[in-house]
């Protein structure tokens, strides 16, 4: 089962997206909360995979609570990781980007449809971000004012991971990836498993927030 934590301050749209997930087979809500704080408490006691998370909420608001959910105190304590997609009202919202930066493994609008929804838990839930690559590229660069140096531990990077990591950035899969690179997906696998644990990031949404911040692209 997917464990589900459901954080919105309108009763009634949690209420509409606990029947939905109520009706999958392996989707089970474990709690629900009105605003950030209680998110944050909730992580805690519940320990969900995966929060669906409203990003404007009274007392404290969803890019403050997914900051605070990810970040590394509260991250050493919790024996299994927890994923977070944000829910907005309109695509190209600066504060969406803001939780994404934070650890937020994408987004998705509150209008969405239910079998969009189900999917992307599912998705974020198998370690994979909900948001392609190309769509979270125009949300950054739309709202990213200015770049920093990339830090002493991009300088790990080999050759051919630098080039994987740029290639991330621009939105190639694997597969597309393994195309032009004229490698198998299994190198692919391990140059983007090493990128990660160099960089200490934990998935390809932050590989491409890495990359924007960084200037690399």
């Amino acid at each position: 089962m997917i464990r589900v934590l459901l954080v919105d301050d309108q009763e009634l749209f949690r209420s509409g997206v606990a029947v939905t997930l109520g009706h999958e087979s392996d989707l089970e809500v474990v709690g629900q909360a009105a605003n950030g704080r209680e998110a944050v408490r909730l992580v805690a006691e519940t320990r969900p995979d995966v929060v669906l998370m409203d990003i404007r909420m009274p007392e404290l608001d969803g890019v403050e609570a997914t900051r605070q959910i990810f970040a590394p105190d509260a991250a050493a304590r919790r024996t299994s990781p927890v994923r977070v997609i944000v829910l907005t009202t309109f695509t190209l919202d600066d504060r969406a980007a803001t939780a994404i930066r934070y650890g937020a493994s994408g987004f998705l609008l509150k209008d969405a449809a239910p079998e969009l929804l189900t999917a992307a838990i599912r998705t974020v839930h198998s370690g994979t971000a909900v948001l392609a690559p190309d769509d979270l590229s125009v949300l950054l660069g739309s709202t990213l004012r200015e770049s920093t140096p990339p830090p002493a531990q991009f300088g790990l990077l080999t050759e051919k991971e630098r080039e994987v990591l740029l290639e991330i950035a621009g939105g190639l899969s694997n597969a597309e990836l393994a195309a032009k690179l004229y490698l198998s997906e299994s190198t692919i696998k391990t140059h983007v498993g090493s990128i990660l644990r160099k960089l200490g990031l934990r998935d390809r949404v932050q590989v491409v927030v890495f990359a924007y911040e960084h200037g690399l692209v």
